[in-house]
C-alpha cells in the first residue's frame, strides 16, 4: 500500500492486540521481514514499511555518510516521520500503539533504536538484530516500562562489541529493561537469533 506516507504492508490477525512493526535492513523492502514476523508471533498483526531513502537503488530508512557514519539530522527527521506513521497507522487500522513491538534488522534496528530515544513511550518493546548506537542524545529519555532485546554478533564486521555494549548501557541508563545476547556470528541474521528473541518475548510477556 502507498498511503500513510510509507509504502507498506499491513497483515492483520483477527482479534489480536499485538502488532509487530517490521523494519528491514539496507536493500530490503516491505516484504522482507514478513516471514520473520510470522516466526516471532504468528498471531500478531504485521506492519511493515519500506524505507524512503535510496542508496545506490537500495531502500534504507535514513541516509548515511559512510559505513557506520550516519547523517544525524536526516536520521532524526526520518525517525520522526516513522513515529508519525505508526500513530497514523494505528488510527487507520485500529491497533493500539502500546501493543507494538518494533522488530528491526541492521538499518531497521538502528532506526528502531532511534525511535526509542526520540519517541519514548510510542513503542514499549523492541527486538534489535545487529543494531548500533544511532546517535548520542544530549538527554536520555524515560524508558521505564520498555523492554529491549539486542542480538549482537561477536564477529560482526560492521558493529564493534563496544558499540553494542554502549547501546545496551545507554538504554539501561534510560530505564529500559535490556537483554543483550551475543552469538559467535557476523552481521547476518540467524535462526538462533530468531528463536532466542521469540523465547525472550514469550518470557517477558508472561
Amino acid at each position: 500500500m502507498t498511503d500513510l506516507a510509507f509504502t507498506h504492508r499491513w497483515e492483520p490477525r483477527e482479534g489480536s492486540a499485538r502488532t509487530l512493526l517490521l523494519l528491514h535492513g539496507t536493500g530490503g523492502d516491505e516484504n522482507d521481514l514478513i516471514p520473520l514476523g510470522d516466526l516471532i508471533d504468528r498471531e500478531a498483526n504485521l506492519l511493515s514499511p519500506r524505507g524512503q531513502v535510496l542508496e545506490h537503488g537500495m531502500p534504507r530508512f535514513f541516509r548515511r555518510l559512510a559505513e557506520g557514519v550516519f547523517d544525524i539530522p536526516d536520521l532524526k527527521a526520518r525517525t520522526a516521520q516513522l513515529g508519525d506513521f505508526v500513530v497514523a497507522a494505528s488510527a487507520e487500522y485500529g491497533f493500539a500503539t502500546d501493543g507494538v513491538t518494533a522488530v528491526g534488522f541492521s538499518n531497521g534496528a538502528n532506526i528502531a533504536a532511534a525511535l526509542l530515544l526520540l519517541r519514548p513511550g510510542l513503542v514499549r518493546e523492541a527486538i534489535l538484530y545487529r543494531a548500533m548506537v544511532p546517535f548520542e542524545p544530549e538527554t536520555l529519555p524515560d524508558l521505564r516500562g520498555t523492554r529491549v532485546f539486542i542480538a549482537a554478533g561477536e564477529h560482526d564486521p560492521i558493529i564493534t562489541p563496544s558499540n553494542s555494549e554502549r547501546l545496551a548501557t545507554m538504554l539501561r541508563e534510560a530505564g529500559a529493561d535490556v537483554t543483550l545476547r551475543w552469538a559467535p556470528v557476523g552481521h547476518q541474521l540467524t535462526r538462533d537469533d530468531v528463536d532466542a528473541s521469540r523465547a525472550w518475548r514469550t518470557a517477558t510477556s508472561s
